[in-house]
């Protein structure tokens, strides 16, 4: 919104801002200004300080009264320090003298927006983090959201859970969530590596031992299952355990006892299994590796976790989660993620899932000088992927030039193929074409517009 009563001036403001790509709706007065937003809420606010009817601190007052948070910007040709400090102590964001430079307004736009979408963000990211709907985990996207829907509903069971999902996709979050959930929320829970652990020393540490049990065994020592007793055990890579101990664990789901190494009698435990893994079970079960009277043991619950590349917007909340955690281990404060930087986040597949991005994010931040992530601060292999991107050139017709595209064909065409690669998803679509949501929506009622002709 802008509110300035000099008419030339106004219009002039006006037609800059509309190139840069906003949507502008002008005033002249106060209250014009403040009938404006009644009907429309403006993300950022230019008013001028002197106006025919009054203060344009008054319009600042009633978004203040209304508890609106919109970037504030006061213009005015008799700028004095004593108005600038009232100006900025009562809540303006900026202040800016006439003759206004055109550039110097743009630019203090351009960065006030930034910060308040990086803000918004934030809070949104506070907000589905740290809710109790969350379980934990970032993400918005509608298969995070089934996710939880089916972490909700196996964790009111006490049956074994297999987790499956590729490597890097957050499994042992999962398994967490489901414990946190379920009634053994007050138990311990443990998670163990299965592929980080020798075969031979598996049986005693996932059972316990007697004194004098084995060579070098001096002492009795009790197992994981004993440990995790009335809470949940997580077997993480459990394609790895060999197929005697998988046999083992077997009973211990069937009988709910464990026998210690060297030890005549069995002990009950209560634990509730969750085991994860990147592998396919069912190939491991075709060809010997894995047991089959076990796998469909576990796989009455299943659960897979979505790889990150079919997450949506996930990246945007989880390269904040991750740039967030990292500053404040680092003491950096807050830190700003660069257009340009999360642009090429977004366009990168992430092979590695999150616990690539996680790494990304980490490298970022301890390579930035400043208070913004750029492009030079992510890892090599992103930057190379938003170049190689970047050097596809459109194929044109051969033949008579009459039958080339227009410029505003081949734009529309485009933005269309994105659209539907992307399902539809406008804030991914806008990411993909480098501009902002404003300058898509426009695009697409032109096309609207050029199809109803």
């Amino acid at each position: 919104m802008l509110v300035e009563d000099d008419a030339s001036l106004r219009t002039l403001l006006s037609e800059e801002l509309e190139v840069d790509g906003y949507a502008v709706r002008s005033a002249a007065t106060v209250e014009e200004g403040c009938s404006g937003l009644r009907e429309w809420r403006p993300d950022l606010i230019v008013s001028d300080l002197r106006l025919p009817d009054g203060d344009g601190l008054a319009i600042l007052r009633q978004l203040q009264a209304e508890s609106h948070s919109v970037p504030f910007i006061i213009i005015t040709a008799f700028g004095t320090v004593d108005q600038a400090v009232e100006a900025l102590k009562a809540g303006a964001d900026d202040f800016l003298t006439k003759p206004l430079s055109t550039d110097h307004l743009r630019l203090k736009i351009k960065r006030l927006l930034a910060h308040a979408a990086m803000t918004s963000e934030l809070a949104r990211y506070k907000s589905q983090n740290e809710s109790d709907s969350a379980l934990g985990l970032v993400g918005e996207s509608r298969a995070m959201e089934q996710l939880r829907n089916e972490i909700r509903q196996v964790a009111r069971s006490q049956a074994a859970v297999l987790v499956s999902g590729e490597s890097g996709t957050g499994k042992e979050l999962v398994a967490r969530a489901i414990h946190d959930e379920s009634d053994r929320r007050q138990g311990p829970f443990i998670p163990v590596n299965c592929a980080g652990i020798p075969h031979e020393l598996m049986e005693s540490e996932f059972f316990g031992h007697e004194a004098g049990a084995f060579t070098g065994a001096k002492s009795a020592r009790r197992g994981l299952f004993a440990e995790a007793d009335g809470g949940t055990l997580l077997l993480d890579e459990i394609g790895e355990m060999p197929l005697a101990l998988q046999a083992k664990l077997l009973r211990v789901l069937q009988e709910g006892t464990i026998k210690p190494v060297g030890s005549d009698h069995e002990e009950a435990v209560n634990v509730r299994i969750i085991a994860a893994t990147h592998q396919d079970l069912v190939r491991a079960v075709e060809q010997g590796g894995f047991r089959e009277d076990l796998y469909y043991r576990l796989e009455t619950l299943t659960l897979m976790v979505p790889p990150l590349r079919e997450r949506d917007d996930d990246v945007d909340l989880l390269a904040m989660h991750f740039l967030r955690d990292s500053a404040r281990r680092h003491q950096r404060g807050f830190l700003q993620l660069g257009e340009v930087a999360a642009r090429m986040l977004a366009d990168y597949p992430f092979p590695g899932n999150v616990r690539e991005l996680a790494s990304a994010i980490e490298r970022a931040v301890t390579f930035c000088d400043g208070d913004v992530v750029l492009p030079e601060h992510l890892p090599a292999r992103i930057r190379k992927r938003q170049t190689e991107s970047a050097e596809g050139r459109p194929v044109l017709p051969s033949g008579n030039l009459a039958d080339w595209p227009t410029l505003e064909q081949v734009q529309q065409d485009y933005v269309v193929r994105v659209i539907d690669a992307v399902e539809g998803n406008k804030r991914r679509a806008a990411q993909i074409l480098g501009v902002n949501r404003r300058t898509l929506y426009r695009w697409l009622d032109a096309e609207k517009d050029t199809t109803h002709d």
